[in-house]
């Protein structure tokens, strides 16, 4: 696994959810309570834009037809056979870091 920056620890506000870029995938970084959490980006569904969603807690809402997804494991609340790939998280000094 490779650590890469996936922004600053203020670009991850508590109780939202952020679409990033790192290496060239498109993740989502929910901050839950002030801790992070990395998933794919991309909904199951139809391909939804994860990262632009609402959060409510843990769990993130596709904006483009509702799918629901846990943050903390990937687990769709809408499809039981579906999971985004989740991805570890960790901050350095202001850093965050995702293992891609």
């Amino acid at each position: 696994m490779a650590s890469a920056s996936a922004g600053k620890l203020g670009d991850f506000p508590v109780g939202q959810v952020r679409e990033v870029v790192v290496l060239g995938r498109i993740l989502a970084i929910s901050n839950v309570g002030g801790t992070l959490f990395a998933t794919d980006g991309t909904c199951l569904h139809r391909g939804g834009p994860i990262g632009q969603g609402d959060l409510d807690g843990k769990i993130v809402t596709c904006p483009l037809h509702g799918w629901t997804y846990d943050v903390t494991t990937g687990q769709s609340f809408i499809n039981p056979a579906a999971k985004l790939r989740t991805f570890p998280v960790t901050v350095e000094g202001e850093t965050v870091l995702v293992d891609l």
